[in-house]
């Protein structure tokens, strides 16, 4: 196959389709921030044990909202306004840095790996060979796959992303396996919603490669600004979906486990300190006992008097 256009190095871009990828990364910013800070205000609400799995899903959002920022900050550097609000925003001497995504993607996406295994409550053997299996692979399909991306011909971007598939299928196999037979043990309320956490995760990094392949279609729109919109908005949005969306089912599965093993965090309130439960059960029977103490004395006193 020949050379095609760098798929980081498009020479400009009209008015709309730098206000697409400008709205996409803010909004993208925006939900990895938020939800970061809604996980890590909301983690007293699952039971201790389940915490490390909520506190990982903060991070990983947190991560990825840091990168968001230098990604937006890097777009509007790279394609600056024009001379009018509808002219081209033509590529400066910034050239845009696709690194920037796969630097998050070496970070979150091993993390995403332990957050799965983290909300199982597994034993600790089994959670240890689940990661020593899951990371090096997921770190392997990153590091493999950002030579093809900054490649300039197809041939090379097809050849790292064959390479990136591989850690790839072997990841899909070990959840899908391994995991599944641990899902196999979990409480029959929690079962079902746990099932779609490796569903869900395979299913979204599959928009990847999809977004990934633009380039090697090739044609005006691929290979050109628009395929370079399409992957950025591609990118941005699984990106939204696999880690803030994700974080909040690893959050759900984690909080249905907390109430099928403590009935205190049934109470959407949480249960940070345990004996605030306690205390706010008891009040209702203090009361009661209060009341009835208060007819006992009313009601002697005219008994007593006759």
């Amino acid at each position: 196959m020949g050379s095609d256009q760098s798929a980081v190095n498009i020479a400009s871009l009209t008015a709309g389709q730098h206000d697409i990828i400008y709205n996409l990364l803010s909004l993208t910013i925006a939900s990895m921030l938020f939800t970061a800070i809604y996980l890590l205000a909301s983690q007293g609400r699952v039971a201790p044990r389940y915490r490390n799995a909520v506190v990982i899903s903060a991070v990983v959002c947190g991560i990825a909202a840091y990168h968001y920022f230098r990604i937006f900050e890097n777009f509007q550097e790279s394609y600056p306004p024009g001379d009018t609000a509808t002219a081209d925003h033509a590529l400066s001497n910034v050239v845009f840095n696709e690194a920037y995504r796969y630097v998050d993607w070496l970070l979150t996406v091993p993390l995403l790996l332990v957050e799965t295994v983290a909300v199982m409550a597994l034993a600790r053997a089994a959670s240890r060979s689940l990661l020593v299996k899951l990371i090096p692979a997921a770190i392997a399909m990153i590091v493999l796959g950002y030579p093809g991306e900054v490649a300039t011909t197809n041939t090379a971007r097809l050849f790292w992303g064959f390479l990136a598939t591989l850690p790839f299928i072997y990841i899909v196999y070990v959840l899908f396996t391994e995991l599944s037979r641990s899902l196999d043990r979990q409480p029959p309320q929690v079962r079902r919603l746990a099932r779609l956490l490796p569903v869900s995760l395979v299913a979204l990094w599959c928009v990847y490669p999809i977004a990934y392949l633009f380039p090697v279609f090739g044609g005006d729109f691929f290979g050109g600004a628009d395929g370079f919109v399409l992957r950025q908005a591609g990118y941005s949005i699984a990106d939204i979906l696999a880690k803030a969306a994700f974080g909040l089912l690893v959050f759900a599965v984690a909080r249905a486990q907390s109430r099928l093993e403590d009935p205190a965090y049934a109470d959407d309130h949480g249960a940070e300190a345990g004996g605030e439960h306690r205390g706010d059960a008891l009040a209702p029977e203090v009361a009661n006992g209060e009341r009835h103490g208060a007819r006992r004395s009313v009601g002697t006193g005219p008994r007593s008097a006759a």
